[in-house]
């Protein structure tokens, strides 16, 4: 593949990342800090090995949060915007990343095998003619039979380090955003 066609195809992946994922965090007409802790649950969810069911699982945690904390409420739209970051693309190398971070916490140093192994057999159990939920389960049973603790484990650190990081980038993103949006109206206003 040319040099050009990669550029290109980055750049395309760029341009859908910020229309997709931060136009809506900046167009928020919310606080910044619940805009903010939308990116946060978006994040911890879109970063555990379940895909298929990720904006099920932002609806119930938002569920539970507005009744059992409300001040922790936070924009269930962006969270579930953010769960789109693991999908049917990115989701080998991140679940492969997962499975060795776990290994690694497990003490267990090249046992995971190699990527291209672990690709296939991920491409494999994601093959079936069943129905979604029927899918899901054979998709959530063969994963967990095939990697299960390790990936299970190794993606707690990466879960928690992207929503902390992602609630921080996020918040600052939107205050500095809001701040030169203030000052351009300003600006245009003018002396009186």
């Amino acid at each position: 593949m040319s040099r050009l066609k990669k550029h290109n195809r980055w750049q395309r992946f760029r341009r859908l990342l910020r229309l997709r994922l931060v136009i809506p965090v900046l167009r928020s007409p919310a606080a910044a800090d619940y805009t903010a802790r939308g990116v946060f649950v978006g994040l911890l969810v879109a970063m555990t090995p379940t895909v298929g069911i990720q904006m099920m699982i932002v609806v119930g945690i938002w569920a539970v949060v507005r009744v059992l904390r409300p001040v922790w409420d936070f924009n269930v739209v962006i969270a579930m915007l953010w769960t789109w970051l693991t999908n049917i693309f990115t989701m080998p190398p991140i679940y492969y990343l997962f499975l060795l971070t776990g290994e690694g916490m497990l003490g267990r140093w090249g046992e995971a095998g190699g990527y291209a192994m672990f690709a296939d057999r991920l491409a494999q159990l994601l093959r079936t003619d069943a129905t979604f939920l029927e899918s899901l389960w054979i998709y959530a049973a063969g994963i967990f039979e095939a990697w299960g603790v390790p990936m299970l484990l190794g993606c707690v650190p990466w879960s928690i380090a992207s929503a902390f990081l992602g609630y921080w980038w996020s918040l600052r993103l939107i205050k500095r955003f809001r701040q030169r949006r203030h000052a351009q109206i300003s600006q245009r206003s003018g002396p009186g």
